[in-house]
């Protein structure tokens, strides 16, 4: 490669890194934990704290949803429980928009789902920076940066990819060993990088780009060829003859049959979706999640009166549409294995976040002056960003655990706590590691998110201890998991706080990261 070559490519994957490493850096962290989503779900509501409405059949959810709204008849849906410690709420559209309800909220629905939600909450940190609707699809510019800058440092070490895949030369020069731990771990994970990159920007830009291609190249006829092409259950003429629904269970039972014609043995429904209900042209489609298939998510559509299969959409019997579409979201988000792979992903999610602190790294001290204490003012300003913005994340993330927690019992509207605590936990360390030392701001904020993060799962463990020791359901194991987890990541931030803190007394006292300098 000609030496001009190999320097665009370092300053395409430089400026590309620095531009979107900060948003990556939010999303690969909470994205480790969205991992264990459904984890973290029984976390904040376990099984021996049963929710509202958590023994209401749906048989019963439904009768009061059409005496109550009768207009929701001919397009609905019933959001299953995860366990049976959780309640089963509607879905369905009126003249003021989305409504959700459990069975003693069918009188006053709500416009949102799950408010309060930290699985949820987390989740959309990782989908759109928390950010509503312009998150998204600046999630999804990132996305196309991220790829760039994968492509161009595959290509910058492409010539010695073999003999220094594996080197770590730990010594007096930092800055190469920090350069070798971020070439290790960004080529060892590149195809997992490059799927989170595609998904992710198909997945966030998608409505733009179904817009443009709507109006550029399809004359306004693709809205219509897509709804029809994705559909999972066919159109049927209402006949406007009544006829008794068969019981939902029955219809989730019948579904897990259908779905072993797929090869699927482990159909788990999550959703109920009703067209037409109390007509003999009822359908009703069951959507479920399906393990060791790319085809993660599966649909299954039957007749509500008699529960005949009409299609089937789960493994190996997915349209092309179905399986391409499906798979996005099993690739991106690892829901396509069990524990093993989900372990696989959480580790990739945290050498992620890693991936762009590095990168980071790297670029103050390729710039740094080494003969003169003063330091440019570029590598400070970038040295206290770095670590206001991601230390400060961790530490946001860190405070809406707490906050959900002390907020549930103190009775307090959750979602508002979460919020207040993430963001105000987050400008704060940014306001912190402006008008603190670097040194010292690396350090005490990394000791605040590691005392923080421990005491969380502590105060849990201590909580939930009595209740732990007699309960052994997937979802009490979740929770101790979730726990678990929280005591390992504060352990790792107290070494990196350590680690901080020794480099800052006894590293090169020229560099940033000194306190030497600092003084």
């Amino acid at each position: 490669m000609k030496a001009a070559t190999l320097r665009t490519f370092q300053t395409v994957h430089t400026w590309t890194g620095l531009l979107a490493g900060f948003a990556l850096f939010v999303a690969f962290y909470a994205g480790a934990l969205t991992v264990f989503h459904d984890a973290i779900a029984a976390w904040q509501n376990p099984p021996w704290h049963s929710a509202r409405d958590a023994d209401i059949p749906l048989s019963q959810l439904i009768d009061r949803l059409v005496a109550e709204h009768p207009q929701a008849k001919d397009d609905f849906g019933i959001v299953l429980p995860p366990d049976p410690a959780h309640a089963a709420y509607a879905y369905w559209e009126d003249a003021q928009g989305t409504r959700f309800a459990t069975y003693s909220e069918m009188s006053k629905p709500r416009d949102e789902a799950n408010r309060g939600s930290l699985a949820d909450f987390i989740y959309a940190l990782h989908d759109s920076l928390g950010i509503p609707v312009a998150g998204l699809y600046l999630m999804g510019i990132v996305s196309v940066l991220y790829g760039l800058a994968l492509i161009s440092g595959f290509l910058i070490h492409l010539p010695h990819l073999l003999s220094d895949l594996f080197a770590m030369r730990v010594g007096h020069n930092l800055k190469r060993l920090w350069q070798d731990a971020h070439n290790a771990i960004g080529v060892v994970s590149l195809p997992f990088h490059i799927i989170f990159a595609v998904t992710g920007s198909i997945l966030c830009l998608f409505t733009i780009t179904l817009a443009a291609l709507n109006t550029l190249a399809f004359d306004g006829k693709l809205y219509g060829a897509f709804a029809q092409a994705v559909t999972t259950a066919p159109t049927l003429t209402a006949s406007h003859t009544p006829a008794a629904m068969l019981p939902p269970q029955v219809l989730i039972d019948r579904a897990r049959q259908a779905s072993v014609a797929g090869g699927v043995t482990s159909f788990e429904p999550d959703y109920l979706h009703y067209m037409r209900y109390g007509d003999r042209t009822a359908v009703a489609e069951v959507r479920g999640l399906s393990q060791h298939t790319l085809g993660t998510y599966g649909t299954v559509a039957l007749s509500a009166v008699d529960g005949t299969v009409l299609s089937t959409h789960v493994g190996s019997l997915h349209t092309i549409n179905g399986i391409t579409n499906s798979a996005m979201y099993g690739l991106h988000f690892g829901t396509f294995g069990g524990n093993l792979v989900r372990w696989l992903y959480f580790v990739l999610g945290l050498a992620g976040a890693f991936l762009f602190y590095s990168g980071n790294l790297l670029w103050i001290e390729s710039r740094r002056k080494r003969r003169h204490a003063d330091q440019p003012k570029r590598t400070r300003v970038m040295a206290r960003a770095t670590i206001g913005v991601c230390i400060g994340s961790c530490l946001g993330i860190s405070g809406a655990f707490a906050a959900t927690m002390i907020a549930a019992r103190l009775d307090l509207d959750v979602a508002i706590a979460q919020q207040a605590a993430c963001y105000g936990l987050f400008f704060a360390a940014c306001l912190y590691a402006c008008l603190r030392s670097i040194p010292r701001a690396t350090v005490e904020l990394l000791a605040a998110t590691s005392a923080l993060t421990l005491a969380v799962a502590v105060a849990d463990l201590l909580a939930n201890a009595s209740s732990l020791m007699h309960a052994s359901s997937p979802q009490a194991l979740a929770v101790l998991g979730v726990d678990a987890i929280g005591l390992l990541l504060g352990l790792v931030f107290a070494m990196f706080a350590r680690a901080a803190a020794r480099r800052a007394r006894h590293g090169d006292p020229r560099s940033v990261w000194a306190l030497a300098a600092a003084s």
